[in-house]
């Protein structure tokens, strides 16, 4: 089958170099690489699948195509199909972003990268952890252990490849929504993993495409793991909390997530909360971010590749939540929503938030 072409730019695509494919586009993660793309003048190109059932991502790729994209109709699961694409339009980049259901299908697209030849980089769906370092309970377990299928695969095809492990989202790290950079820190009240003191590194959806884009022409990251581990941006949950108050102007009470409350919460197997919930338990409990040193001949730190280049800070994440709280929501003073008897522990019970959980579509841990 040939690929369906939703539209081309007017730029003469033969004459271009660097042609890249993101496959993922509209999922969380996906969305800040196609855009990444888009502003380093890359020739973008877009694997998606036709009638999308969720209005948001035709939202997504209508965006990204009045940008320059290229948007193209077909699936990862067709081998014949991927290897045409590859070769009628050239490909040099293929970078994944594909969500958790979907991790095993990078198989097919892997085997048709074989049997093209000619990408010169792969970037398969991690951007998360480290997954050789991290150790995750059920069902997150299964999830990583799908993805070093995939790398055993990978490495063993000879293919270019780099791992991005870009760490946290640089949001309040609720338990049991997998997009927390669309969703207000709380209003009422902190939950708090532990005793809240185990850091973790925030890394602001636009720079975790930034920074992808930054690696795949960079001779260094080949066949490397990219660690994404801003310093600006090293915080535990408690001081998170009190950035948080400081912005809103206001104290909320916390109350405390302890580690048998998140493994119960795993232990339901309700997806993809319980998923969320097996990482949060990784890392905030058992400190899977930051219980290694990046070193040796196979691993990088970000900042030491492009130390000129500032990350967002958490702090103005949480300036452009404040924003959204006043574009979006009634008078501050109105929003917030004291708990009336704090030093109640109900268990885990769900904040005020402004978006439902949906499913994993990017994996970012």
């Amino acid at each position: 089958m040939a690929p369906s072409v939703v539209a081309l730019p007017t730029a003469c695509h033969d004459q271009l170099k660097g042609r890249t494919l993101i496959v993922g586009s509209t999922g969380f993660i996906g969305r800040f690489i196609a855009e990444a793309s888009l502003n380093c003048g890359r020739p973008t190109y877009l694997l998606a699948r036709s009638g999308s059932q969720y209005p948001s991502k035709a939202k997504t790729i209508k965006t990204l195509l009045d940008r320059g994209a290229i948007v193209l109709h077909g699936s990862i699961n067709d081998q014949d199909f991927m290897e045409k694409l590859l070769k009628d339009y050239k490909i040099e980049v293929v970078i994944s972003a594909v969500g958790g259901e979907n991790i095993l299908d990078q198989v097919t697209l892997i085997r048709a990268i074989i049997a093209v030849g000619t990408v010169k980089r792969f970037l398969p769906s991690e951007f998360g952890h480290d997954i050789d370092r991290a150790d995750p309970v059920e069902p997150g377990l299964t999830m990583y252990k799908e993805k070093l299928e995939v790398r055993r695969l990978l490495k063993e095809s000879g293919i270019p490849y780099t791992y991005i492990c870009c760490n946290s989202v640089a949001a309040w790290p609720y338990h049991d929504n997998t997009h927390p950079s669309e969703v207000l820190p709380p209003l009422d009240r902190f939950q708090i993993y532990g005793n809240g003191t185990t850091k973790a590194y925030f890394v602001a959806g636009a720079d975790i495409g930034k920074f992808t884009l930054k690696t795949i022409e960079d001779k260094r990251t080949i066949n490397k793991s990219v660690h994404f581990r801003p310093s600006c941006n090293y915080l535990n949950i408690n001081e998170l909390a009190s950035l948080w108050e400081k912005k809103i102007k206001r104290t909320l009470p916390r109350i405390t997530i302890s580690e048998h409350d998140l493994l119960s919460a795993a232990k339901e197997n309700l997806i993809p909360q319980s998923i969320v919930a097996s990482f949060t338990h990784d890392i905030f409990i058992k400190g899977c971010q930051i219980n290694y040193a990046v070193e040796g001949p196979d691993n990088v730190e970000v900042s030491s590749l492009y130390p000129d280049i500032p990350f967002k800070t958490i702090d103005e994440c949480f300036d452009d939540f404040v924003i959204k709280l006043i574009e979006h929501s009634p008078p501050l003073e109105n929003a917030v929503k004291v708990v009336q008897n704090p030093g109640v522990d109900d268990g885990i019970a769900t904040s005020n938030r402004l978006v439902d959980v949906r499913p994993i579509t990017a994996t970012y841990a």
